[in-house]
């Protein structure tokens, strides 16, 4: 028998967590929560989430407004490549309107413990006239700095500040901006000019240790933080282990219960039913 620890935030915002019993299957290590191992074939169903964040690190940017003052606005759609950026940017947000008048930012990565900070600020706008899209989601606020509680650290070679709270810190210049496909978002390319680094990440040949180093993930509107390494990059890889016996290109169940239980957990006051539905306990529904 194997015990795993499930973890859920509810709509009221907290966490609780259930022990999930798999008896008579292996369970997948290293997808635990999400997909039984051996012995359960996977069952895919087309879906139409309201987002598709599937997991992307956690960013503070940092832009200058043209009062000299500073913005900071939290962000996560964000890949790099080589020395260069790409970010993704509401239309209607400041930050857009700062860089594309004085094309320079820094590209903040908050640690986990950092959550509630970017969750401060995540409904506040630079922007003195609220957009009509935020109206009534929104509120104006000058001074997201001190909103958030963190603290501005000037740059070396730009002119956003930095925050000090965060281990790892990118100066950046702007170098185009890309109007999106829908028109409200558009896509920065910004090309890195200096990383700051706290001592305690950084390992032999300026390289982040991955170990020390624990980006804030951003998953479905939930904030995680990274669990173990499962594998490195040019590791030995293992042969797939087989899943089971294949009969017409399915998977033959060897018996056993699913351990995932997340479908029987009442969002609302994290009671475990039986089976999907009404909840017994606030007769909510699941």
């Amino acid at each position: 028998m194997m015990i795993v620890t499930q973890r859920l935030r509810l709509r009221n915002g907290s966490d609780v967590g259930h022990e999930a019993y798999a008896y008579g299957s292996t369970m997948n290590a290293s997808d635990p929560l999400g997909a039984p191992g051996r012995g359960h074939a996977r069952v895919h169903q087309a879906v139409s989430p309201p987002n598709l964040y599937a997991g992307t690190p956690v960013l503070l940017l940092a832009s200058s407004n043209g009062d000299g003052t500073a913005n900071l606005a939290p962000a996560s759609s964000y890949w790099a490549l080589g020395r260069m950026l790409a970010l993704g940017l509401e239309t209607d947000g400041q930050t857009l309107a700062n860089i594309l008048d004085r094309p320079q930012l820094t590209v903040n990565f908050p640690s986990p413990a950092l959550w509630s900070a970017v969750e401060r600020i995540a409904d506040l706008t630079g922007r003195s006239e609220v957009p009509e899209g935020k109206l009534g989601r929104y509120a104006y606020c000058a001074d997201k700095f001190a909103a958030a509680g963190l603290t501005p650290q000037t740059s070396d070679l730009v002119d956003p500040p930095r925050v000090r709270e965060c281990s790892l810190q990118i100066e950046a210049e702007v170098r185009r901006v890309t109007p999106g496909v829908s028109g409200d978002y558009a896509i920065a390319e910004a090309e890195v000019v200096r990383v700051h680094a706290d001592r305690s990440i950084i390992r032999e040949g300026d390289r982040i240790d991955p170990l020390a180093w624990r980006p804030m993930v951003y998953s479905f509107r939930t904030y995680f933080q990274l669990g173990e390494p499962v594998g490195a990059r040019g590791a030995a890889v293992p042969e797939p282990a087989e899943e089971g016996k294949k009969v017409g290109g399915a998977v033959e169940s060897e018996g056993g219960d699913p351990a995932c239980w997340l479908a029987l957990i009442c969002p609302d006051c994290g009671a475990v039913g039986e089976a999907p539905g009404a909840c017994r306990r606030c007769e909510a529904a699941s």
